[in-house]
């Protein structure tokens, strides 16, 4: 559909602390990406984020908002004093500073829909209460049961077993009293559903919230229309095997970099940035790891489409790395660690190689590195798997059908007339039996 469609859909709203231009991560580009769709299906979506929380955690000051299509209002907290603003809610567990302004963007009868991301600092717990229309719950990090959002204990080991005040500390931020008051249980039986990418993050939050509230709803990312290839047949890999991601401990990369020296079957292309990067330039042999720093996305694309795979050497759990799904559009496999979600997303489908140890790892880089027909046939599942599991079709199928057994449940009739004339003006998507998430 194209931009001036007929509204028949419904008033849907993206409530989140970061949006571009004011982000850092993923779940930032997910939240503008679904409210674009959205909205190109025949929705009204607004947007409310926080600002302060961007400018509290970042140098950068100036940046002009980026350009939105018909259909998405974004409404953009701001303060004189965004530092005071984010550590207030940061230990109210509430809207503050931005109360009223929220009360009154968020008012009963306005929404159909509500459907909150990260807030952790746009009202913490205590704006789950806020509006009335369906609630949702998608979890982009482990905020809702680890403090640092990481599970990563002390800045250099995997959470687990709980030593939250000290790894507070340790990360030099103030501690959430309001974290032992039952403040977010409570706060977290006003939404309806919680949405998780994959069966181990629902797995993981089954503490606290539900198991019958909760919903294995998978990302997605759109489709590229450039026109290039993705099949194997019709592509010509290079020697290169490629990490895309922040330059961080906990992302695993100096775990790698001892795999390419002398005798690697190929070259390390490292695209990213942080804090970690000046150690991980030190330990990397220049002859066989390249640091290209940040890549613009188109040229990130080709670089997925030509590498041999990607390596996602994450040393704590990840919820839904993006980088997974990019790869796996590009049709290119993945070599990821053995932990958390990710055998579910690339094990389950064939789609590439996982490893516990640096030994494994160079296995599994050198069986790719002579074997291109083995990156080949796994390329071609990983496209597979994304055609059924993260693609925007498949995606909007899903999130139609909880959001109407969700509004049947809650008598929300209307919701689910809605839904049925946007299904009648795209009859590719129908309301049918919640169907296998992947």
């Amino acid at each position: 559909m194209s931009d001036d469609t007929e509204r028949v859909g419904l008033r849907i709203a993206l409530v989140t602390t970061f949006y571009p231009p004011h982000s850092f991560g993923g779940d930032a580009l997910f939240v503008r990406t679904l409210a674009h769709t959205l909205a190109r299906h025949g929705h009204d979506v607004e947007v409310i984020y926080d600002a302060d929380a961007f400018h509290a955690l970042s140098a950068e000051k100036n940046f002009e908002a980026l350009p939105e299509p018909s259909g998405v209002r974004v409404h953009r907290l701001s303060s004189r004093f965004p530092r005071l603003a984010a550590l207030a809610t940061h230990q109210a567990g509430r809207p503050t500073v931005h109360r009223r302004e929220l009360q009154r963007l968020l008012e009963p009868g306005r929404f159909d829909v509500v459907h909150y991301h990260n807030i952790s600092l746009v009202g913490g717990p205590g704006i789950l209460a806020y509006g009335d229309g369906l609630k949702l719950y998608t979890t982009h990090e482990h905020w809702l049961i680890c403090p640092t959002h990481v599970l990563w204990r002390h800045d250099r080991e995997l959470c687990t077993e709980k030593q939250c005040l000290r790894c507070t500390l340790h990360y030099r931020r103030p501690p959430q009293i309001w974290r032992a008051t039952g403040l977010l249980e409570r706060a977290l039986e006003a939404i309806d559903a919680l949405c998780v990418p994959t069966r181990f993050t629902a797995e993981m939050h089954a503490a606290v919230v539900e198991p019958s509230r909760i919903e294995v709803l998978p990302l997605f990312l759109p489709e590229l229309d450039d026109g290039a290839p993705t099949g194997a047949a019709e592509r010509e890999r290079g020697d290169y095997f490629l990490y895309v991601g922040r330059l961080e401990k906990l992302k695993g990369l100096q775990t790698v970099l001892p795999c390419f020296g002398e005798d690697s079957p190929g070259e390390l292309r490292v695209a990213g940035t942080g804090s970690f990067e000046p150690e991980l330039e030190r330990l990397a042999d220049p002859s066989r790891v390249r640091f290209l720093g940040f890549v613009p996305p188109d040229d990130l694309t080709d670089l997925y489409r030509r590498a041999r795979a990607v390596i996602v050497p994450s040393l704590t759990y990840e919820i839904s790395p993006l980088v997974v799904l990019e790869a796996f559009r590009a049709g290119t496999p993945v070599v990821a660690r053995r932990l958390g979600p990710l055998p579910e997303m690339v094990e389950r489908h064939e789609a590439g190689l996982l490893f516990e140890n640096r030994h494994e790892l160079a296995r599994a880089l050198r069986r790719l590195g002579a074997d291109s027909s083995l990156a080949d046939r796994l390329g071609e599942n990983a496209r597979a798997a994304f055609e059924r599991i993260w693609s925007e079709e498949s995606f909007l199928r899903r999130y139609y059908v909880l959001i109407a057994r969700w509004a049947e449940e809650t008598g929300r009739r209307s919701i689910v007339d809605r839904l049925a004339t946007v299904a009648e003006r795209r009859a590719s998507i129908g309301l049918s039996p919640r169907p296998d998430a992947g």
